[in-house]
């Protein structure tokens, strides 16, 4: 096998584990965020004269991170099928050099 062989499988990897990190970074949620959304919740729940509980503010939490799932799902599956395809490509290439 080459080094451009070498040089493509490293860069899909590289580009593998650069839209993971994407995902992650546009979570909409990061956890330094989350205290201010509490005191978001519970400022809104005071000013609306309802009570503020930790079953109401996990609920808010539950919904937003199946979202913020979603979102990191789809990433790391196109990170998935771009790496599963640069390593055909290289197979593909070891293959043709080999027969």
């Amino acid at each position: 096998m080459e080094n451009q062989d070498y040089n493509k499988a490293e860069k899909a990897v590289d580009n593998t584990e650069n839209s993971l990190r994407n995902a992650a970074t546009d979570a909409k949620w990061k956890v330094s965020d989350l205290a201010d959304k509490a005191r978001d919740y519970i400022n809104e729940k005071r000013n609306n004269d309802e009570e503020a509980n930790q079953e109401g503010w996990l609920d808010r939490v539950k919904a937003n991170a199946a979202d913020t799932w979603e979102d990191i799902k789809d990433g790391a599956n196109d990170a998935w099928e771009k790496t599963k395809d640069a390593a055909e490509d290289v197979k593909a290439e070891w293959n043709k050099k080999t027969n």
